[in-house]
C-alpha cells in the first residue's frame, strides 16, 4: 500500500494511542488483531460471546504492552453491540479504529442446511457487521474522523460448496460496504472505510464450525498464520486503502471469478468439496459456535500451524486490475501485428463456395487453352 495518512491522534514518542475495537476479538485472527495493535500502545477494547474468551484475550493484549477492555456482545444484536461501543467511547474518550471481524459458518450444502441455520450464519457475518459499523459511525461521526475495517474474504467475490450461507453473507459486506464508501464520501466525511479479503487462514474456527459432515472441516491450502494478516490490518488502519486482497490465492480466485466463472463452476463441483474437508473424524459431540460461543480453544491459531505460512503479500486491486489490463493489451497488440504480418492467403482463408468457383473456373481455363478438335 504505497498511500500514507496521519492517524487520528497523534501520539507522542512514537506510541500509538488510538482507541481500537475488534468484534470477535477473542480468538484467531481478530485476536492477532488486538495483540498487533496492542504492540504499539494502543487502548484495544475485545468484542465476543465468551466471557473466558474475552477476558483472556485482555490478559494477552496488556501483556503485550496495550490497555484492554473486554466486552461480552452477541454482534447479531445491535443494542449490544451499540452499548459496547458507548461503553469504549465513555472509557476512552472516543473510538479510532473499529475491526467487523467477527463471523460464524457451517459446512453444509444448501439441501442439508434449515432456514434458522441461514439466518444465523447471516445474523453474525453479515448484520454483525453492519450493527457494529453503525455503532462506530455514531461516535465517529461527530468528531468527523475514525476508521472503519471490514475483514472481508476472497469469497466475497467468488462463492464456493458447501459454505453458501457464509459467502452469501460476506457477498452482502462487499455491497454494504461500497454503498456505505459513496455516502461518506457525499457527505465529504473524515471517517474511512477499507475492507480487506482474506485467504484461508489458520485459526480455530475449523474447530468450532457446525457441520453436517464425518470429516473435519479444514481451511483451502495455501494457509497463512494469523500475524501476518494482523499486521496488513494495522498497516490498513493507517493508510486506508479502499480495499486490499490479501494472498496470491486471493488474487487468482478473484481473477478467475471475473474471466471464467463457468471454469470455476466445474471445477469447484469436481475439487471444492474435498478441498475444504480433512481426512481426520470429526469428534463425536463436538460443540459448535453457530447459536452459542464455544468454550475453551481460544487462541490465535488454530490445528494447521505445521502447514501455514508465516508470511503472506498484499496487493492493492487497482494495481492488480491495471496490471491485467496491460497484459491483456499486450496480448491484443502481438495478436494484431501477427496477424498483419500473415501473408494475405493466410490472413483470408477462401470459403468452400469461393474455392469451388474458382475450382470451376481453373478447369474451365484450362479446357479452353486446348486447341479443340475438328470433326
Amino acid at each position: 500500500m504505497s498511500r500514507t495518512a496521519p492517524t487520528d491522534r497523534p501520539a507522542g514518542n512514537g506510541q500509538d494511542d488510538r482507541s481500537v475495537v475488534i468484534t470477535g476479538g477473542s480468538a484467531g485472527v481478530g485476536r492477532a488483531i488486538a495483540l498487533r495493535f496492542a504492540r504499539g500502545g494502543a487502548r484495544v477494547a475485545v468484542l465476543g460471546r465468551s466471557r473466558d474468551g474475552v477476558d483472556s484475550a485482555a490478559r494477552e493484549i496488556e501483556a503485550a504492552g496495550g490497555q484492554a477492555l473486554a466486552l461480552v456482545a452477541d454482534v447479531s444484536d445491535a443494542a449490544a453491540v451499540s452499548a459496547a461501543a458507548d461503553e469504549v467511547a465513555r472509557r476512552w474518550g472516543g473510538i479510532d479504529v473499529w475491526v467487523n471481524n467477527a463471523m460464524v459458518t457451517m459446512y453444509a450444502p444448501v439441501s442439508r442446511m434449515s432456514a434458522e441455520e441461514f439466518r444465523r450464519v447471516t445474523e453474525v457475518t453479515y448484520l454483525g457487521c453492519v450493527h457494529g459499523t453503525m455503532a462506530a459511525l455514531t461516535h465517529m461521526r461527530p468528531r468527523d474522523a475514525g476508521v472503519i475495517i471490514q475483514i472481508g474474504s476472497a469469497l466475497s467475490y467468488r462463492a464456493i460448496p458447501l459454505q453458501s450461507a457464509y459467502c452469501g453473507a460476506k457477498f452482502a459486506v462487499r455491497g454494504f460496504t461500497d454503498a456505505l464508501r459513496s455516502e461518506l464520501r457525499r457527505e465529504t466525511s473524515g471517517v474511512r472505510i477499507t475492507m480487506l479479503q482474506l485467504p484461508a487462514v489458520n485459526t480455530p474456527q475449523f474447530d468450532w464450525a457446525r457441520t453436517v459432515f464425518p470429516r473435519r472441516p479444514q481451511p483451502v491450502a495455501p494457509i497463512f498464520q494469523p500475524e501476518a494478516i494482523a499486521d496488513i490490518v494495522w498497516r490498513a488502519s493507517r493508510d486506508v486503502p479502499r480495499e486490499v486482497w490479501i494472498g496470491w490465492p486471493t488474487l487468482k480466485l478473484i481473477a478467475g471469478a471475473a474471466l471464467a466463472p463457468g471454469y470455476l463452476d466445474r471445477y469447484l463441483a469436481r475439487e471444492g468439496y474435498d478441498a475444504q474437508l480433512s481426512q481426520e473424524v470429526q469428534p463425536p459431540g463436538q460443540e459448535d459456535n453457530l447459536f452459542g460461543p464455544a468454550e475453551g480453544g481460544h487462541t490465535v491459531h488454530g490445528r494447521f500451524s505445521a502447514r501455514a505460512r508465516p508470511s503472506v503479500a498484499a496487493f492493492d486491486p487497482l494495481v492488480a486490475r491495471l496490471a491485467a489490463l496491460g497484459v491483456t493489451a499486450a496480448l491484443a497488440g502481438l495478436a494484431a501485428l501477427a496477424l498483419r504480418r500473415m501473408p494475405d492467403d493466410r490472413r483470408q482463408p477462401s470459403s468452400p463456395a469461393g474455392s469451388a468457383h474458382r475450382s470451376r473456373s481453373g478447369c474451365a481455363g484450362r479446357g479452353s487453352s486446348r486447341p479443340q478438335r475438328r470433326r
